[in-house]
């Protein structure tokens, strides 16, 4: 390991989420107790302490001034932002410590603090899931990649949500001192050095608002009603009394899609909610109404990079028996 220290700062700011600091401060703390040498400081715009989203007080070593060229730089998110315009004040100290880092880093809505400062513009990035058709919204010059776990654009990473930064923070201790510290520190911390899939398997069911056209809101309350019925498009159309080129044109129109992949997508977050509450894969697959388990395998393989077995591991329950 390079016997030079590695200066990291972290501007922390009120409502904060505490997870977003502590976890990358954790990594780079194991690292440290393998032979890294990190140095971190938690800096605040003005200099003073902070509150986090939980009401603890965060001191912090001072302002931006007190670490003018970090060799990492780290935004961590908060709920207050993008609820709240980022301020003046915040963004200005974004710049001014961004400007002499070596790479810049964001957990979760802390992207919204660098698209304010104007550091996402023209790149790569991505943010909490639920937030990330807001963050292409408010920047529209920046690339949004709404299931990526972290993004590297050049020196700038973003991360989605919360414990995101551990993954990402993990890969910086990669990129700096190689896949062996980074894979102790992971099993130290007893995390995944890499986890499978993107942050869709986390996502909650149907996001978005409901279709507007009430030929297509009758159609999602038809298939969950009986998702193994028959939804084709033919018996779609037949049932709203439309021509299936006009209900095709409809999809098209408003949510971009297709009737058949919009059953599809709603026949997998019921088989989602199926697993969660225990049932096998193979019985998911039967009653959210796809044809076989290999089937909904596909799905899962497309739409999450996981096997529905892998899903069920992770969320059916946070109990251990035995």
């Amino acid at each position: 390991m390079s016997s030079a220290p590695h200066r990291v700062a972290i501007l922390v700011y009120d409502g904060v989420a505490l997870l977003d600091v502590a976890g990358p401060a954790e990594v780079f703390g194991e690292a440290n107790r393998l032979g890294a040498d990190y140095r971190i400081a938690v800096l605040s715009a003005s200099g003073a302490a902070v509150t986090s989203s939980t009401g603890i007080k965060i001191a912090v070593d001072g302002g931006p001034a007190c670490e003018p060229a970090p060799d990492t730089f780290v935004l961590p998110g908060g709920a207050v932002y993008p609820r709240a315009p980022v301020t003046r004040e915040l963004a200005d100290a974004t710049r001014e410590l961004a400007a002499g880092a070596g790479r810049v880093a964001s957990v979760c809505s802390g992207a919204f603090v660098l698209g304010a400062a104007g550091l996402l513009d023209g790149k790569r990035a991505t943010t909490h899931w639920k937030i990330t058709r807001e963050l292409a919204e408010r920047h529209p010059d920046v690339r949004v990649e709404p299931d990526a776990i972290y993004v590297r654009d050049g020196a700038t990473y973003t991360s989605a949500g919360v414990t995101a930064g551990i993954d990402l923070a993990l890969a910086l201790v990669e990129e700096d001192h190689g896949a062996d510290v980074s894979r102790d520190v992971a099993r130290a911390l007893v995390v995944y050095l890499q986890r499978a899939g993107g942050q869709s398997q986390f996502s909650a069911p149907l996001q978005g608002p409901p279709p507007r056209s009430p030929a297509l809101r009758t159609i999602t309350d038809l298939v969950t009603a009986d998702p193994a019925g028959g939804h084709s498009p033919a018996e779609l159309a037949a049932q709203l009394h439309l021509s299936p080129r006009h209900l095709t044109r409809l999809f098209r129109e408003e949510l971009s899609t297709t009737p058949a992949r919009y059953v599809e997508s709603i026949r997998f977050d019921i088989a989602k909610a199926l697993l969660d509450q225990g049932h096998t894969a193979t019985r998911a697959a039967s009653l959210a109404g796809f044809p076989s388990y290999e089937a909904l395998r596909r799905v899962f393989a497309r739409e999450l990079s996981i096997a529905p077995a892998a899903y069920q591991r992770r969320f059916r329950t946070a109990r251990r028996t035995g």
